[in-house]
């Protein structure tokens, strides 16, 4: 269920700097994961599970009452890189260094001349896996190998959910590095190959609409059958927690 899921409720900054693993959950994600056990396991493994999806806040809010607000990936990623400009000074003996796992060698390359510009003094690496179904060991251990030899203070992965979470997942131990961002589509929108709604939109809640217009053949089931599927999980399980506390009383 939904409520069984422990969400991030305070702000970005009071994360700690030590090892952490992030992961974000929106409704397609939390749909995928009820038919996907190993997903749904390293979700609720993370240390921290950012509510990326007003569906998420709302469902929440009706669930338990709790008042969540919405985190989207880039706000993490943006906060992350802000963190490493600012605490790690151009005079420091050790700049602050971030690492990007996944995608392609050209939006890679694109993310690290954007970064230059914009983060100077933060130190970019980065390292494009096979695309494939399923790693190698091979596989694993080349990435592995990549992350830990740049050794970052921020590792952002993006190979999309749920392939992402659970790399990071099994592999978090192996990893040394301070925080691990599972963070998907977010590598394409700073990259500029997927252009991100816009800021009223964003604020409005409705950035899943915009994604639907702009790639409707891709997104149309996501967003239509998925939210609808979404809704009715939400609805029965909100049903069935009234049931309880009925037949209790």
């Amino acid at each position: 269920m939904l409520k069984d899921y422990k969400l991030f409720e305070n702000q970005l900054k009071s994360l700690s700097s030590k090892k952490t693993l992030i992961s974000t959950i929106n409704a397609h994600s939390y749909n995928t994961a009820l038919a996907d056990n190993e997903f749904s396991t390293a979700l609720q493994n993370s240390d921290v599970l950012i509510p990326d999806g007003i569906s998420v806040v709302w469902a929440i809010r009706r669930l338990t009452g709790q008042k969540l607000k919405k985190i989207a990936g880039a706000d993490l990623f943006f906060y992350e890189m802000e963190r490493l400009a600012t605490s790690h000074k151009p005079q420091a003996a050790r700049p602050g260094r971030v690492f990007f796992l996944g995608s392609t060698e050209e939006t890679l390359e694109k993310i690290k001349t954007r970064a230059a510009k914009e983060y100077p003094n933060v130190e970019v690496g980065a390292y494009s896996p096979p695309y494939k179904p399923e790693f190698s060991e091979e596989d694993n251990k080349a990435m592995i190998e990549a992350v830990n030899t740049f050794q970052p203070d921020v590792l952002f992965v993006g190979m999309t959910a749920p392939k992402q979470e659970k790399w990071a997942y099994h592999h978090f131990q192996q990893l040394e590095v301070g925080h691990v961002c599972c963070i998907g589509a977010v590598f394409d929108f700073y990259a500029g190959t997927v252009k991100r709604a816009p800021q009223w939109m964003i604020k409005l809640g409705l950035e899943w609409f915009y994604r639907l217009v702009k790639e409707p053949k891709r997104m149309w089931r996501r967003y239509l059958v998925g939210n609808t599927k979404f809704i009715y999980y939400v609805v029965r399980e909100k049903l069935c927690g009234k049931k309880r506390i009925s037949n209790v009383d």
